[in-house]
């Protein structure tokens, strides 16, 4: 077993998630501009690195890694993101659309960077709906697999899902305000 210091488990794991594990990157890259310097297949292999490292943490399950996964790849897109920032001394960071799963703004695209903070502020005040947003859009989980990871009712994934894309469309417009 990988968690207790085999490798070989690992090696045995990735080829049973690897199709998943491009549809993540896939969903992460979908809104990045045409030419982007990473790639869905890249963004997998950095992903891979990354996880091999993590020996601290204890799989549960198929969609735990995956939800780590996705996990992950956020977080190098936010790096990236915030390497290109500082390398143009403040020019635009790398944006992405959100898709019509998680419609939280009318403006087509929304900047990356603003979109991780705005999620590291949810998971802040409530840290499943965050949760809930990280395995739903960018890990693709559909409500019942969130559900599983999460521990609890579709119907509670439901009410998460919805109340977070409502929080984060008011963060994004700069809306600070907590009337809803």
């Amino acid at each position: 077993m990988w968690a207790r210091g085999d490798e070989s488990a690992l090696a045995l794991l990735i080829p049973l998630v690897e199709h998943q594990l491009h549809q993540i990157a896939r969903r992460c890259m979908a809104g990045e501009r045409v030419g982007h310097s990473l790639q869905a297949t890249a963004l997998v292999n950095e992903a891979y690195l990354r996880l091999i490292d993590a020996k601290h943490v204890s799989w549960k399950d198929r969609t735990h890694f995956l939800a780590v996964a996705a996990r992950v790849m956020r977080h190098i897109l936010v790096d990236h993101a915030r390497s290109k920032q500082y390398q143009k001394r403040g020019g635009q960071a790398v944006r992405v659309t959100l898709d019509e799963a998680l419609v939280v703004a009318d403006e087509p695209d929304q900047d990356f960077v603003a979109l991780d903070h705005a999620l590291n502020a949810l998971a802040l005040v409530d840290s499943r709906k965050s949760q809930v947003v990280e395995l739903r859009f960018f890990g693709g989980l559909t409500l019942e697999e969130t559900a599983d990871a999460l521990s609890v009712s579709r119907d509670t994934v439901k009410r998460d899902w919805k109340m977070a894309k409502l929080w984060l469309l008011r963060e994004l417009r700069g809306d600070k305000s907590r009337d809803a």
